[in-house]
């Protein structure tokens, strides 16, 4: 009877310590928990990873917006994953998709552009409890507990492809560049005075002919834009778009005239020609946040920060430089990164 009543009570505490285990959750459950804080990469807990993109672009645009759930593919593909993609989401509509997405149970959504941030919006309710965010967000978006994005300076980046403008230009004897871009939103403004100051660096005299289209995508409108361009006497073309960025450089190559790209490196591309590849790419920043939300490391309401000249991305490629061409860029982009130019300033100083 003794022993019985003995084994009765080690079973009782042992029942008892597996419920105090329970509730106060020293074990890895997969709950909601404080951002930053739940168990990556199966967030919910259901056994399984799924990962929700929001694009506002074509993801078949084989540029800027295709990028970023190529190399997510990748990375799901080899661990397992499922990802499912939204593209061409109007932003109007952002926040709707991401709560969609949060019904269907994803481990993590991920908002290819900060033109879409209200989706974040989504983030702290009810329904999104357990789930994971990202955004690349280019310029930035404010930081809250709840998302952890990428970020590069735009000054930075166009400033430099601005200089690799002026570079060729200097080498075929041309002063006027032409910068084609979709709505005139902050970021494509603020992107065409960083190109025109890097551009004057270079020659000082150089002129910018600047034109806005309404959309990133829209083929026809951006190859017009190009046709007045070329009128105008443009010696070369930056297409800073998405899915039209191919229709204006099949344009520019018919009129030999050189071509920058928006985000990718195109240099051996065989189908269209670049004469420079301007490196933003957000697949690379994804895929570093992707490795780390794998590796259960992705912190929420963090920002990372992509440097021209400190990071391997972003940067400025000459697809065929001549000369010192590359050389004089690659100082520039060292100088950048180093702070010793101050491109936030010299942008300031436009006129």
């Amino acid at each position: 009877m003794r022993g019985s009543r003995v084994r009765a009570a080690i079973a009782s505490a042992a029942v008892m310590s597996l419920l105090l285990t329970a509730c106060d959750g020293s074990e890895s459950s997969g709950g909601s928990g404080a951002p930053g804080e739940r168990r990556q990469p199966d967030v919910n807990g259901d056994g399984k990873v799924v990962v929700g993109i929001l694009s506002p672009g074509d993801t078949k645009d084989g540029g800027y917006y295709q990028s970023f759930v190529d190399d997510a593919n990748k990375i799901a593909r080899a661990a397992g994953w499922e990802v499912r993609t939204i593209d061409r989401v109007n932003p109007a509509v952002a926040l709707t998709q991401a709560r969609n997405l949060c019904r269907q149970r994803v481990d993590l959504i991920a908002v290819g552009a900060g033109e879409l941030k209200d989706a974040l919006t989504a983030a702290p309710e009810d329904y999104c409890q357990g789930v994971n965010w990202y955004v690349n967000s280019g310029s930035g978006i404010a930081q809250t507990e709840y998302f952890a994005q990428s970020k590069d300076v735009i000054n930075q980046t166009l400033y430099a492809a601005g200089y690799a403008a002026g570079l060729l230009l200097q080498r075929s004897g041309g002063s006027k560049a032409g910068y084609i871009t979709g709505p005139e939103l902050d970021f494509a403004k603020q992107g065409a005075r960083a190109f025109e100051t890097g551009l004057r660096a270079v020659l000082p005299k150089a002129q910018l002919v600047v034109t806005y289209t309404g959309s990133f995508n829209d083929s026809a409108k951006a190859k017009e834009a190009f046709v007045a361009q070329r009128a105008q006497g443009v010696g070369i073309v930056y297409p800073y778009l998405g899915g039209a960025t191919d229709a204006v450089a099949r344009e520019a190559n018919l009129a030999g005239v050189p071509v920058l790209t928006p985000g990718t490196d195109r240099c051996a591309d065989s189908t269209v020609r670049y004469a420079v590849s301007v490196v933003f790419s957000p697949g690379t920043y994804f895929a570093a946040a992707l490795d780390e939300f794998r590796d259960g490391t992705l912190k929420m309401g963090t920002t990372r920060l992509w440097t021209l000249g400190v990071d391997p991305v972003p940067t400025v490629r000459i697809c065929a430089p001549e000369g010192d061409q590359q050389a004089r860029l690659d100082q520039v982009m060292k100088d950048i990164g180093s702070g010793r130019l101050d491109v936030d300033a010299a942008v300031a100083k436009l006129r």
